[in-house]
């Protein structure tokens, strides 16, 4: 008789134990899995979202200053020595080392307006960018396609009592109203946005910009190198980077992957716990069979192979089971827990190779003990027992 007929005809007679063997293992597997996969699909819902997120790299005049305060009270600054950002030279931008990091980059012009009997803050912006830059903007209307169209906030629609398809005038030009900004909660909320060039011309500064977002959010974005290598290609330009929320949101990620591991080691700890359990209880069963086997010749590694063929098939049977379960739990979970609801489960072959392999070996190494004291049975001992 073949030793893998001798593991199969135990694991049949013995199936009530062997099925919590397998469920039990089954559970750790798909736990560990659910957690992996959650993991890494949050992962990649966050870098894509940090890449929606906006401009992380902000680019300023670079100037002299003297910032005046006293006794904790600030009493304004002097600047002097401003310099401008040329609009020709943001084009050095993409020519850095990690210029394929950057998706976007949106130049600003900034200057005060007189509108009605209202002043406003004009900004000149490149919509396409702007728009790519900023997902979140909710439009009422449409974005401005021409230079006589112009976007306003929500408050700035408010106080100049203006909505979609009115006009308003600017320096004496007409400019239509395309959209409405919903309600943002930051600055946005009180300006007048206007196609770029025209901005420019209206507020004399034609090839200049007051300032330039730069959008390279990736979690592998190495953030602090791209600022020294747009302030070597600026050096009339102050660069800094705007990292709290990317290092807010990466930190709560690395909590929860520490959160996984360490709930996966006791998932390993308890699944081995309960093979070494279960597989020392049949060998103490077995002690008959075990003895006639070593009676009629059978060797020591004989008994080994048997025992622990027997854990490797249904540890292979449980690590199959436990990827589909945990990919399953996985998918019903990754809603609530990911920020967007449109959120991709990641499908990883070395997660699915990796349980099975995990499994395997869990109840292997759970089972060498067993097989070995299996091994040393004394057979006269053992027969004693008929």
């Amino acid at each position: 008789m073949k030793l893998h007929t001798i593991s199969l005809n135990n694991l049949k007679r013995r199936k009530a134990k062997m099925a919590f063997l397998t469920i039990g293992l089954t559970v750790g597997i798909a736990t560990i899995v659910t957690l992996v996969t959650l993991t890494r699909s949050m992962s990649s819902d966050i870098e894509r979202k940090m890449d929606e997120f906006g401009a992380n790299i902000l680019i300023t005049p670079r100037s002299n200053g003297l910032s005046m305060n006293y006794g904790g009270i600030s009493l304004g600054g002097v600047t002097f020595d401003q310099r401008e950002i040329r609009e020709d030279d943001l084009l050095k931008i993409k020519t850095i080392a990690n210029g394929k990091n950057i998706s976007a980059v949106a130049p600003k012009v900034l200057g005060s307006v007189t509108v009605g009997s209202h002043d406003v803050l004009l900004v000149g912006v490149d919509f396409a960018s702007e728009l790519k830059m900023k997902q979140w903007w909710k439009i009422f209307g449409d974005a401005p396609k021409g230079d006589r169209e112009v976007l306003l906030g929500s408050d700035a629609s408010r106080v100049l009592n203006a909505g979609v398809g009115d006009s308003i005038s600017i320096k004496g030009e007409s400019f239509k109203v395309s959209g409405v900004l919903d309600q943002t909660g930051s600055q946005d909320d009180a300006l007048v946005f206007a196609n770029l060039s025209k901005a420019q011309k209206l507020l004399g500064k034609e090839g200049k910009i007051s300032l330039a977002e730069v959008a390279a959010l990736c979690s592998g974005c190495p953030i602090g190198d791209m600022v020294t290598q747009i302030a070597e290609k600026l050096p009339d330009a102050r660069v800094s980077a705007i990292q709290q929320v990317v290092e807010g949101r990466l930190k709560a990620l690395d909590q929860f992957k520490r959160f996984s591991y360490a709930m996966a080691g006791v998932v390993v700890f308890i699944g081995s716990l309960i093979v070494f359990v279960t597989m020392m209880g049949s060998v103490n069963e077995r002690t008959v069979e075990i003895g006639v086997f070593r009676a009629i010749g059978f060797r020591r590694s004989h008994i080994m192979r048997i025992i622990l063929l027997e854990a490797a098939l249904v540890s292979l049977l449980a690590g199959i089971a436990g990827y589909g379960i945990g990919m399953g739990g996985a998918r019903l979970a990754l809603p609530f827990m990911a920020e967007s609801r449109n959120a991709h489960l990641v499908w990883d072959v070395t997660v699915a190779f990796g349980s099975v392999g995990l499994a395997v070996t869990l109840g292997l190494l759970a089972s060498l003990y067993p097989a070995l004291h299996a091994s040393k049975m004394d057979p006269t001992e053992a027969l004693r027992a008929l």
